[in-house]
């Protein structure tokens, strides 16, 4: 019933070409219309997943409570000097708060500034103690430098120490650190180069180590998504205002961007960068072995024309069912492209062999490639819509939208394929068949046919062995393993995330009280897997009399010294030029021979020998941060006690909420980039606290649930297919073989993807539901044919056709291989890779079989 009504419908359509033609070109201009003014994009990666999920759900409360720390776009300011980078972060989110038409929420870290104001008090007893002690020690250098706070009060410093080496108070190895520091600036300019900052940090230790030249600004834009990078706008005035600002790495300020915004604008940029690239390559490809498929340009038109009617409308259908594209769904255009292709060259190869067979009478020819395609196209593409529609009910609703899309693309690729692709052969009247269209595979057909049981039992040991190998899958789920490492923002990310501190693979715990926080906190706390906990009270030092003690006696005694009661005027260049080469001179007297003296000396000459230009050049280099890190050590040695109602207001922000609930960091110890360690360590977290967040959980979970939605939709898929495939061919031996090579293709998969080492992640693993499409249409084509008694399998025009889809698929997905974007690359890899598997497994195993039954019967 359904062979005739198909015929009948193509019969139609081939004799009323022209209007068929015309009513689907004005078909598809109207539904591209509405596709193009119904249809939008949604690029949240938040959607990816279903909110339902119980860690979504925690990391909404957590947003809830604390939403300024969700979708930031953070500015990682380096300058030469602490004082250089405190100037740029302050003039920078000066200008940026004004834009609010962009930003949400532009500010500095609270914790920054209430650190570096109070972080000696956060100093172990014997840290804090062996910094005094060093401090004591550089008081006649630090007493110098605050009464004369230039080129020739450092010198003068390096003098009187020189001193001291000559009296045999201490050696040149002693002043070994403070000339190295000099020298490389000095060398710089000797040579006539430019020279870098010198880092006072480094001379007066632990004081400020942690007050190093990096300041962060963070800022919440205002995100497009409807644009496919939804904060384009927002990173475009940063830059723009720290250009404006002089801010730039000409004056020795460098700005990068990072953050969740700043790394999720950075993936879909890549993604499209990917597309340009590998869109016209795919294009030329599918082109060229269409041609070869069906020896014709003409058909080869009429295919690409009945595809992008197909795409539009299944565009339509889209736009008529889902409303809103997201990251995943807009792969729906591949899907389609990929199965439908197959749908066309499937019916096209039968009608040229129909030509031939009927000595190119055309009409004949169509209405029995109608009659004998109908039930193979049709059973294929309710097949596949099966394949697609059973990811619908998981939980990973990006590819539950796919599904949806892609199986009502099936449907309508099978309408297009039965009524304007004959429509399109009719009217462009193509050349006769004079040829075989099957491929000259005799000798293949045979030797299958000889040693099927040896080919069988082959086929199944391997099988076994993907079985085997199942478990030990590689996986990684990890979105930054997706992206271009050297891209900025996941390269700074990475850079901050190998310190602890930075907090960027830490878990935050939404506790329901201050209390309860610093109780849960000490369960954490003797963990081998965590490096720090922190909470609000975190902020308040422990042994504050003994360190309070130590600083006020420690300030007694510097306290004149950073504070002298006036300060020299600024030397003038001759002034410098002269304490250059009187430093010199003491220094080739007092270390003799010492090649980090003399080395030093040596470039200090041929500096004053420069001129005035270089001279203020080498002062401006070694003096720019000084004033600045006396002022801040100034700042240290006069601490106040700190108590919980002494925290800023911003600060209790960061870790209270206003109902009294409380935020606990876990840091952790390992590597978050080893997956077996994030794995271990998320599951030692959420063992304690199963409401934890953070990057880390969003990585484990959201793989977790990936692996149970394919795993979810593939079993009911294949559980689907075979009940159809019995049903209707009437034989379940018949839907086992057709269901068997698939599972079996899929298996040798596993196996590629282990040896390659190619892990699932979540680009590459959307490919599975394509390959469950063209594999059930594969395996039903030659099913369909022994059916009908075809006992030569590879020679027949099914096994051509089969062929240059698997070919032209592979080619369009292989070129994804070449994307910029690590996971469309290793998603074009696995296409590949998989789809050649299983075309194998059909084009060996399946005759294998097929003679095995043979035998049997007979």
């Amino acid at each position: 019933m359904l062979a005739q009504v198909m015929a009948a419908i193509v019969n139609w359509c081939w004799h009323h070409c022209r209007l068929v033609v015309l009513l689907s070109l004005l078909a598809t201009v109207a539904l591209g219309a509405f596709a193009a003014t119904h249809l939008g994009l949604d690029t949240d990666e938040g959607k990816m997943l279903s909110s339902d999920l119980p860690f979504r759900k925690a990391e909404k409360a957590f947003d809830k409570a604390f939403p300024q720390n969700a979708d930031t776009l953070v500015a990682v300011i380096d300058a030469g000097t602490s004082a250089q980078a405190d100037d740029a972060v302050n003039r920078l989110a000066a200008r940026l708060a004004s834009r609010t038409d962009l930003f949400r929420s532009v500010r500095r870290p609270p914790e920054d500034v209430f650190f570096r104001k109070n972080g000696l008090l956060y100093l172990s007893t014997a840290s804090l103690t062996d910094l005094s002690d060093r401090l004591i020690q550089a008081q006649p250098m630090l007493g110098g430098l605050a009464r004369d706070p230039s080129l020739r009060g450092m010198l003068a410093s390096i003098d009187l120490a020189l001193e001291g080496v000559t009296h045999g108070q201490m050696t040149i190895n002693d002043l070994a650190p403070m000339l190295e520091q000099l020298d490389g600036p000095a060398a710089q300019i000797a040579e006539g180069g430019l020279a870098s900052p010198l880092a006072w940090q480094s001379l007066f230790g632990d004081a400020a180590a942690h007050d190093r030249p990096r300041r962060f600004l963070l800022t919440q834009p205002i995100l497009q998504y409807d644009d496919l990078v939804a904060g384009s706008k927002a990173s475009a005035a940063i830059r723009d205002a720290a250009r404006d600002l002089g801010l730039t790495p000409e004056t020795g300020v460098q700005i990068h961007l990072t953050g969740s915004v700043a790394l999720a604008d950075a993936n879909f940029a890549t993604v499209a960068t990917g597309v340009e690239i590998s869109a016209p390559l795919s294009l030329v490809a599918v082109t060229f072995l269409l041609f070869f498929a069906v020896r014709s340009l003409k058909v080869v038109g009429a295919i690409l024309v009945s595809l992008m009617v197909g795409l539009v409308a299944t565009g339509a259908f889209a736009a008529a069912t889902v409303g809103t594209l997201n990251p995943i769904s807009v792969a729906f255009a591949v899907m389609f492209v990929g199965i439908a292709v197959d749908f066309a060259i499937q019916f096209v190869i039968r009608y040229r062999d129909e030509r031939y067979r009927l000595d190119d009478n055309t009409e004949a020819a169509i209405i029995a490639t109608a009659h004998d395609m109908a039930g193979p196209l049709s059973l294929a593409t309710v097949a596949t819509a099966i394949g697609f529609l059973s990811f619908l009910p998981t939980a990973y609703t990006g590819v539950s939208q796919l599904g949806l899309i892609a199986g009502g693309g099936m449907i309508i690729a099978l309408l297009v394929d039965f009524t304007v692709l004959p429509a399109l052969l009719g009217l462009l009247r193509t050349p006769a068949e004079t040829e075989p269209v099957g491929l000259p595979l005799a000798r293949a057909d045979n030797w299958l046919a000889r040693h099927a049981v040896g080919v069988v039992s082959v086929a199944g040991l391997l099988a076994v062995t993907g079985a085997l190998l199942l478990p030990f899958l590689p996986m990684d789920f990890n979105p930054l393993h997706l992206q271009d490492p050297k891209d900025e923002a996941v390269s700074i990310f990475l850079d901050l995330a190998r310190d602890p501190d930075n907090g960027s693979y830490a878990v935050d715990i939404l506790a329901p009280s201050r209390e309860a926080a610093e109780t849960l906190g000490k369960k954490f706390d003797p963990l081998p897997e965590v490096a720090r906990v922190m909470s609000i009270d975190s902020f308040i030092p422990d042994q504050q009399d003994d360190k309070l003690a130590i600083l006020v006696d420690l300030a007694a005694l510097l306290g004149p010294t950073l504070n002298p009661p006036t300060i020299l005027a600024a030397p003038r260049p001759d002034d410098l030029v002269k304490a250059l080469t009187e430093s010199a001179i003491k220094l080739e007297t007092a270390a003799g021979k010492d090649a980090r003296a003399t080395g030093l000396a040596t470039h200090l000459r041929r500096v004053a020998a420069a001129g005035p230009a270089a001279v203020l050049a080498l002062q401006d280099s070694l003096t720019s941060g000084l004033t600045d890190q006396l002022t801040t050590l100034r700042q240290m040695l006069s601490p106040k006690p700190i108590a919980f109602a002494d925290l800023p207001a911003d600060l209790l922000r960061e870790w209270l909420t206003q109902d009294g609930r409380a935020r606990l960091q876990v840091a952790p110890k390992d590597d978050m980039e080893d997956r077996a360690a994030m794995l271990h360590f998320v599951k030692t977290v959420r063992a304690i606290a199963p409401n934890a967040v953070g990057l880390p959980v969003a990585v484990e979970q959201s793989g977790t649930v990936v692996i149970d939605a394919f795993t979810q939709a593939g079993l009911s898929a294949l559980g689907a297919i075979a009940v159809l495939l019995g049903l209707m061919l009437r034989r379940w031996l018949d839907a086992i073989l057709v269901v068997l090579p698939l599972v079996m293709g899929a298996l040798y998969t596993v196996i590629g993807l282990k040896i390659l080492g190619i892990p699932l992640n979540f680009a590459n693993i959307i490919a599975l539901p394509l390959l469950l499409g063209i594999g059930v249409a594969f395996n039903i084509y030659y099913v369909v044919n022994w059916r009908q008694g075809v006992n030569a399998p590879l020679q027949s025009p099914t096994t051509r056709a089969v062929l240059f889809s698997a070919l032209t698929t592979g080619s369009a997905f292989g070129s994804l291989a070449v994307s910029p974007h690590l996971g469309t690359a290793s998603m074009g890899l696995l296409l590949f890779l998989s789809l050649g598997l299983s075309v194998l497994t059909t084009f060996i195993v399946m005759p294998a079989l097929f003679n095995l039954l043979n035998r049997k019967r007979s």
